[in-house]
């Protein structure tokens, strides 16, 4: 791309005001990160604290890509209310089709995306089209689309090495056809800012019809730069930045929605006149939600929602923020949400458990609530201070959990020169416990290795990772791991106030989902009379 550099926005003084919609796709493409998926319930949750956020459009998944993945995007549509609901397809009648039936409950609120590469590597190497029959199939896919709904976003995906000229035709031809949005990927995070933001002026100085629809743009962050072209597109003209929570996704993720919103509004110098309709209160909590639902870790140094972003241990930097915060904070921590209050304790009644949960934006059962005030009191028994850090690891433990087929009943680990592990296990359909020890290079190692024997099914540990949920030397320990039982990677999260405990019930949570996976496949795949 040789376009001269340019942050001037391509269009009138008084459209400077423009509001820069949030598209979150975590459910998505945030899903796509190896050992991130999620069942209904966890994408169900996830929904309705990405709602809470008031981000404007979520893309709820990919409907022909499963059974699953359909039944997902069809029950964000039937529930949550506020933001559009936006479900992915490819350019092909079926895909189309399938993503109208499950984003139909949606309403006027419902949105097809429609995707076709035009990049020259694309077209040769995988679709074998020539530009003219690219063309042809953009249009027909979009028209397609809006015989469902009047809300229809096209992609040109790997727009970024796509010939401008090209780039430019097919993008005039899709808003003609009727797109309302048009997004302009860099699907392999091939880009870099002042050629990224030179393309989308490009287009703007190219495109006579551009005015008619937003123009989107998805970065990923293969250089880690997806937030940094995020942003020089939107000085250049793009009014819709697509994004997930903790910027996961394929490869190396995707621009992180809580670095766009916090850049936009703590530079509002630099962004005159940007601004997004999100509450940024929500931004920590979504975090943590999504951290605990993928079991994907949020580093520690992580751009406003990791522990350190407001750690300070220098003690110049602690001498400067007695005498003024903004010496070495650019934002505040209760911006994004990250303050919390000694609220619970043992004598806490349902009702008033469901009544705070409620105010902390979750949806329980009463069954859930009363599960959940017992998992309160018996930590408060073993702690001395609950948190609402606490609390929220008990309630998003309730998403994770699946029919278990093996519940832990007793655990006993020694360690020393043969760390040995005794394990006792019930098995749902027999109630009966089962019992057995055994000895490993490790603690951990060797209570893996007893449940193995006891279930008959061995699992390879691929990752395991430890983290405190909330402050004090007695803090819950939550423990992910990601295991792989007969050649299927599966993820496991548990929390408790003893590691040994949490590694245990989250290595019993991935073996549970495993199993239960494959019931509903076998279920699926029963003839039908």
């Amino acid at each position: 791309m040789g376009f001269a550099f340019s942050t001037v926005f391509p269009g009138k003084k008084d459209n400077m005001n423009d509001q820069v919609l949030i598209f979150d796709t975590t459910l998505r493409d945030g899903e796509q990160c190896p050992g991130a998926s999620m069942n209904t319930r966890e994408k169900l949750e996830v929904a309705r604290q990405l709602a809470r956020l008031k981000v404007d459009i979520i893309e709820a998944g990919f409907p022909i890509a499963s059974d699953g993945d359909f039944e997902a995007v069809r029950a964000i549509a039937s529930e949550i209310q506020g933001p559009r609901i936006a479900g992915l397809a490819r350019c092909v009648d079926k895909d189309i089709d399938r993503a109208a039936e499950a984003v139909k409950p949606a309403s006027d609120r419902a949105r097809i995306h429609v995707f076709l590469a035009t990049s020259a590597i694309h077209r040769q190497y995988k679709l074998k089209m020539a530009q003219d029959e690219i063309l042809k199939r953009a249009v027909e896919g979009t028209k397609r689309a809006l015989s469902y709904v009047k809300d229809v976003e096209f992609s040109p995906e790997d727009a970024s090495r796509t010939e401008p000229e090209f780039l430019a035709a097919v993008t005039e031809a899709v808003i003609a056809a009727g797109a309302t949005t048009v997004n302009i990927p860099d699907t392999v995070g091939y880009a870099v800012p002042h050629q990224y933001g030179a393309l989308i002026k490009y287009l703007f100085d190219h495109v006579k019809n551009i005015r008619q629809a937003v123009i989107s743009v998805h970065c990923h962050n293969d250089l880690g730069l997806a937030v940094a072209n995020s942003l020089a597109a939107v000085q250049n003209g793009a009014r819709q930045v697509e994004c997930t929570l903790n910027g996961i996704g394929e490869r190396a993720g995707n621009a992180s929605l809580e670095e766009i919103v916090m850049a936009l509004k703590t530079r509002h110098d630099a962004f005159a006149g940007f601004q997004t309709g999100i509450d940024t209160r929500q931004l920590y909590p979504a975090s943590r939600l999504v951290s605990h639902m993928t079991g994907m870790v949020v580093q520690r140094n992580k751009a406003v929602v990791g522990d350190n972003a407001f750690a300070h241990e220098a003690g110049i930097h602690q001498h400067g923020m007695l005498a003024n915060r903004e010496t070495y904070e650019i934002m505040r921590a209760e911006d994004v949400g990250r303050s919390s209050e000694l609220t619970w304790g043992k004598h806490m009644g349902h009702h008033a458990v469901g009544k705070k949960l409620e105010e902390m934006g979750y949806k329980l059962s009463d069954d859930e609530i009363r599960r959940v005030t017992e998992a309160i009191k018996a930590l408060a028994d073993k702690k001395k201070s609950v948190y609402d850090e606490d609390v929220r690891a008990i309630v998003e433990g309730q998403f994770t959990e699946v029919p278990q087929v093996w519940k832990l009943d007793y655990l006993s680990v020694m360690t020393g020169t043969i760390p040995t592990a005794t394990v006792r296990l019930i098995r749902a359909d027999k109630n009966e416990p089962i019992s057995d020890a055994g000895t490993g290079d490790g603690p951990i190692d060797a209570m893996l290795k007893t449940i193995d024997r006891i279930t008959g099914i061995k699992g390879a540990l691929n990752d395991y990772s430890v983290g405190s949920v909330s402050r004090g030397k007695d803090a819950i320990g939550e423990v992910s791991v990601r295991v792989q039982f007969e050649g299927r990677m599966v993820t496991g999260k548990a929390v408790s106030t003893d590691i040994i405990e949490a590694s245990a019930l989250a290595y019993l949570n991935a073996l549970n989902r495993c199993l239960d996976e494959q019931r509903r496949r076998a279920e699926a795949e029963k003839p039908t009379l």
